[in-house]
C-alpha cells in the first residue's frame, strides 16, 4: 500500500488511512520491493514527492525537511510503516503514474494499492495517465467530509477501470497540516497534535514559520 498526497507536516493523520484501508479492503499486502525497506516486515509505504505537480505546497520547507518529517512520523512504528526515497531520488515533477510502474517493473507479482482522500479522487481524470494508474494498482478511496461520493463516482465513471475503486469509511480526526501550520506560525502548543519528534524538528528548523524560516 501506498498512501498519496501526504500532507506538510507529516502527522499520525497519514498513518490512519493505510490502517483504515488494511483492515476493510481485502488487498494483497505482499511487500513493496524498495531496496531502502525491509520486506519482511512492511507492506504500507509512505512515499513524499520531490515535486508535487497537481497541488503546490504551502510553505515549502523544501524535500529534505519533508523527507525526514515523515522518517519521524513513523520511527516509533516502523513494523508496519516505512518512507521511501522514490520519488526523492527521481529528478523533476513527482507523477503517480511513473512511482507505480517502477513499482510494478521491481516486483510484478505484488498487488499494489493507492489510498487517496475523496477529493484527490475526485481529480483523478486531471492526472497523468489516469486510466494506467488504475491499471497498475487498486483505487482506494478514503471516505470523510467535504467531497460526496457521487461526485467521485461521477469523476472515476470517465475512466476506464474506475469501476475497481473501493471505498471505505474514515474516522474524523480534526487534525489537519494546514491547522498544524497555522498554529506553529501563531506560535501556538502543538504538543498532543503531532509526534513529539516531528514538532522538536519543526521547532529547532524554524518550519512554517513564514519570515522566520
Amino acid at each position: 500500500m501506498m498512501l498519496g498526497a501526504i500532507r506538510s507536516p507529516a502527522t499520525d493523520a497519514n498513518e490512519v488511512p493505510m490502517i483504515e484501508a488494511s483492515a476493510r479492503i481485502r488487498v494483497g499486502l505482499a511487500p513493496l520491493s524498495d531496496s531502502r525497506v525491509d520486506p519482511s516486515t512492511t507492506a504500507r509505504m509512505l512515499i513524499p514527492a520531490r515535486v508535487p505537480p497537481h497541488k503546490p505546497v504551502e510553505e515549502e520547507p523544501g524535500v529534505e525537511h519533508r523527507l525526514e518529517l515523515c522518517r519521524l512520523a513513523v520511527r516509533d512504528d516502523e513494523t508496519r510503516f516505512a518512507v521511501s526515497e522514490l520519488e526523492v531520488e527521481r529528478k523533476g515533477s513527482s507523477y503517480t503514474v511513473d512511482t507505480l510502474e517502477e513499482l510494478h517493473s521491481r516486483a510484478p507479482d505484488n498487488e499494489l494499492c493507492l489510498i487517496v482522500g475523496g477529493d484527490i479522487a475526485a481529480g483523478l481524470p486531471k492526472w497523468r495517465e489516469p486510466e494506467r494508474v488504475l491499471s497498475l494498482a487498486t483505487l482506494a478511496v478514503a471516505q470523510r467530509t467535504g467531497t460526496e461520493r457521487a461526485e467521485i463516482e461521477e469523476a472515476l465513471g470517465q475512466l476506464r477501470g474506475g469501476e475497481r475503486a473501493k471505498f471505505f469509511d474514515m474516522p474524523e480526526i480534526g487534525i489537519s497540516s494546514t491547522m498544524l501550520r497555522d498554529r506553529v506560525r501563531a506560535g501556538i502548543p502543538t504538543r498532543y497534535l503531532m509526534p513529539d519528534a516531528v514538532r522538536s524538528y519543526i521547532e529547532r528548523h524554524y518550519l512554517y514559520r513564514g519570515s522566520l524560516q
